[in-house]
């Protein structure tokens, strides 16, 4: 005699088969674990701060390629970028943005004087914040387990600038000007610093801001002081116009400055009176990089414009960041920052260990100018 099933049973049994796909699903579904980017992305620093963003894009793209299990489950990364507008005001508001948005962990803030406000309430929340590009040393000098940095210091930076000044250029004297921000503040003080104690006599320090467009005030007085350089602690957007207005003016003097007027822009924004600067980057030389010239290519194809000088750095920081969730075996904020100190990465800008601070074990300095337009290595000095 043949059963049949009754129509109750056979609903009975799709709804079975619909619950196991739907429990199947949750079960492979990825995890999605955001981290959060935050620089300028807007104002006269937009080009490097969304040279850092498409530098940590790039990373986790790749990553979500890949794919990612931490756990024994599948994670995706996404990345939650912020625009903090150069503005230590507005950092500080964006910091608790990323914190409210449940970010892992932050690659930012670009500059010093949005990283060291904003990084209180990162530490407050138990967040890694790495920053591709501040290099005040006071950022990671506050005492905070959160506080991390994938560049050199100022106290590295100035001195290397200073020496080269000194014994390469043979510079006897100076005059000093910086954008009254922290990071063109403290690099200027650095640098001042190292100067003095090698010789070189500083005949003024001045100060103007980081809006400024017309410099002529300041370098007339220079002009008349006759120094053998002029050290600006600020950054491209207003150093390019300095250069350009120095040239304009007949200055003799050599311009000398840090890495966020040692960008690939510069030349656009100083014309012809780039081949008068030497900069330093609180890097290594992106053609020196172990794998750098892979890195150009893909960063290249991807977004169609040239590296300007964080990207390198912020895309480093997302691998460091993975590194950290994969040896926490975790993606729980709290875990990922205990296995930050023991970080030891190689990558795109060589080794990423850390010391007790948050600051690079290895620091590297790179030196620079401009030829044909084109920024050219003079040095690279190890910290």
């Amino acid at each position: 005699m043949q059963t049949r099933k009754s129509p109750l049973c056979a609903v009975g049994a799709s709804l079975l088969a619909a619950c196991a796909t739907t429990v199947f699903a949750q079960s492979t579904a990825p995890q999605i674990v955001r981290i959060g980017h935050a620089a300028a992305l807007t104002g006269g620093i937009a080009h490097v701060g969304k040279d850092s963003e498409n530098g940590a894009r790039l990373a986790i793209e790749e990553i979500n390629a890949k794919g990612l299990a931490i756990g024994g489950k599948p994670v995706r990364l996404e990345l939650d970028s912020q625009d903090d507008a150069g503005d230590p005001r507005m950092a500080t508001q964006i910091a608790q943005k990323l914190v409210d948005d449940n970010v892992v962990a932050v690659i930012g803030h670009l500059t010093s004087g949005t990283s060291i406000p904003a990084s209180r309430i990162y530490n407050d929340a138990n967040i890694v914040q790495i920053s591709p590009g501040a290099t005040n040393p006071a950022y990671t000098l506050q005492g905070f387990k959160t506080t991390y940095r994938v560049v050199g210091t100022d106290a590295q930076q100035g001195p290397a600038l200073a020496s080269y000044a000194a014994k390469q250029l043979n510079v006897k004297t100076v005059a000093v000007l910086d954008d009254s921000t922290a990071y063109g503040q403290g690099l200027a003080t650095e640098f001042e610093k190292s100067a003095k104690a090698l010789g070189i006599r500083v005949v003024a320090h001045e100060a103007t801001n980081d809006k400024a467009v017309d410099f002529r005030a300041v370098l007339t007085k220079f002009k008349g002081l006759n120094p053998d350089a002029i050290m600006y602690g600020g950054m491209d957007a207003t150093g390019g116009p300095l250069a350009k207005q120095a040239k304009q003016l007949g200055v003799r003097a050599k311009i000398l400055a840090g890495d966020s007027v040692c960008t690939e822009e510069l030349p656009k924004l100083a014309g012809d009176a780039a081949a008068n600067v030497v900069c330093s980057q609180a890097g290594i030389a992106l053609e020196k990089m172990p794998t750098g010239a892979q890195f150009v290519a893909k960063y290249s194809k991807r977004f169609n414009v040239p590296v300007q000088i964080t990207a390198p750095f912020s895309y480093d920081s997302v691998y460091v960041i993975v590194d950290a969730m994969k040896r926490a075996n975790s993606t729980d904020r709290t875990k990922i920052l205990a296995a930050m100190p023991s970080t030891d990465y190689m990558g795109i800008i060589g080794e990423t260990a850390f010391d007790k601070h948050g600051d690079l074990r290895h620091g590297v300095i790179s030196l620079f100018t401009y030829k044909a337009n084109t920024k050219t290595v003079l040095d690279i000095v190890k910290m």
